[in-house]
C-alpha cells in the first residue's frame, strides 16, 4: 500500500513540491477551466487530487467511501482473468475518523516527521472525486501497510484488510453495474462511458 509518488524511486517531496508542481502547474494552466491558487492550501489540495487522478504521482493514496466503489477498483483490472482463481484481491478498510482523533493533522506535504494526514480535497475541474465518493491520504511515508498498523496503540485498528478470491470478479462486476457502478459512472466523460460498454462486452 504505497502512493504512486513513492513507488517511482523518484520520492523526493522537496523536489516535488518546488520543482515538480509549479512545472505542472505552468503546463496545465490552460486546460483547466479553474485557476489554482497555490498559495492556498484548498487549491493546493485540489490541485494534487486531480492531477492524481489524471495519471500523475503525488504523495496522495485515494480512497472512497463506498465499500462497493472500493470493490469495483480492485476487480476493475482485465489481467485478474489470467490469475489462479484461488488468488485474491485485497481492499483495505482505513478508520479515518478514529485516526483523525488520535493524531494531528501535517500542517504541509513534508513536515519533520512522519505522517498521513486525511484530506478531504475539493472536486475543483475534478467531476471524478464526487461520483467516487473520494478521500485522500497524504503521506510522507513509503509503505503506509507498516505504518499505520504500527501506530495502532491502546487496542484502536485503524487499517483492515478483506481478501476476497478472484474468481469472484465476474459476479462481483455484474452485480455492482445492477447498483450503478461501473465506468460509466464512476469517470464521467467519453472515456468512461466506453470503457463502461467495453467491460459490459468484453470483460465480463
Amino acid at each position: 500500500m504505497r502512493t504512486a509518488f513513492h513507488r517511482t524511486g523518484r520520492a523526493n517531496l522537496t523536489k516535488f513540491m518546488h520543482q515538480d508542481i509549479p512545472a505542472l502547474y505552468r503546463h496545465l494552466t490552460g486546460l483547466t477551466t479553474h485557476r489554482f491558487n497555490l498559495q492556498d492550501p484548498n487549491d493546493y489540495a485540489a490541485f494534487l487530487a486531480l492531477v492524481q487522478h489524471h495519471g500523475y504521482p503525488t504523495p496522495l493514496l485515494d480512497w472512497t467511501l463506498s465499500p462497493f466503489i472500493a470493490a469495483y477498483f480492485a476487480f476493475r483490472s482485465p489481467t485478474l482473468r489470467t490469475m489462479p482463481p484461488d488468488a485474491r484481491v485485497r481492499i483495505f478498510v482505513f478508520d479515518g475518523y478514529l485516526w483523525n482523533e488520535t493524531y494531528e493533522r501535517a500542517p504541509a506535504l513534508s513536515p519533520g516527521f512522519l505522517h498521513a494526514t486525511v484530506l478531504e480535497p475539493l472536486a475543483l475541474n475534478n467531476p471524478r472525486v464526487l461520483p467516487q465518493q473520494g478521500f485522500s491520504l497524504v503521506t510522507n511515508v513509503d509503505d503506509l501497510e507498516w505504518y499505520i498498523p504500527s501506530m495502532e496503540k491502546d487496542g484502536r485498528k485503524f487499517l483492515t484488510a478483506i481478501d476476497i478470491p478472484v474468481a469472484e470478479r465476474p459476479r462481483v462486476l455484474r452485480e455492482l453495474e445492477l447498483m450503478g457502478i461501473n465506468a460509466g459512472s464512476l469517470f464521467p466523460g467519453l472515456d468512461g462511458a466506453c470503457n463502461q460498454m467495453k467491460e459490459r462486452f468484453f470483460e465480463l
